[in-house]
């Protein structure tokens, strides 16, 4: 053994032992809301817009675009457009709305599963409360910054 692996062996002695120390995951605000229910928190996380009011377009917008793609025959501009109107929907609570657009995408791509079509009015529930608890804390933090 060299002089010089002394200080190596130290060095992966000293990597191994902090990756053995992971810092604890936290849990998200969706994931706290719909705790025990893996199903809907599914759902919501692969459909749903965490903070919707960056979104410069409106819902009928959004289903207009999709529309018009759909005609052209542009599937992918298509989806991406149900896709976000869909998420609007969810963000207004419109069950119907929801139902329609995630529809119109499971038919343009079949291969892809929308598990928020097995439970709408459940995941849009949840959502709800979702947005109602980061409007109460952008509340909160608004009151203590003043």
């Amino acid at each position: 053994m060299g002089f010089l692996d002394r200080f190596r062996k130290k060095k992966v002695e000293k990597e191994v032992v902090e990756k053995a120390v992971e810092p604890e995951e936290t849990m998200s605000d969706l994931e706290r809301i719909c705790m025990g229910d893996k199903e809907v928190y599914k759902a919501l996380r692969e459909t749903m817009y965490l903070d919707p009011s960056n979104i410069q377009v409106t819902m009928q917008d959004a289903e207009k675009n999709a529309k018009d793609f759909e005609i052209q025959g542009n599937k992918l501009r298509a989806r991406m457009w149900y896709q976000t109107a869909g998420g609007l929907a969810i963000y207004e609570g419109n069950v119907k709305k929801v139902k329609e657009y995630f529809g119109k995408l499971a038919e343009l791509s079949p291969n892809t599963e929308y598990p928020i079509l097995k439970i709408p009015e459940k995941a849009v529930s949840k959502a709800q409360e979702y947005y109602q608890d980061q409007k109460q804390k952008r509340l909160m933090a608004e009151k203590t910054s003043e």
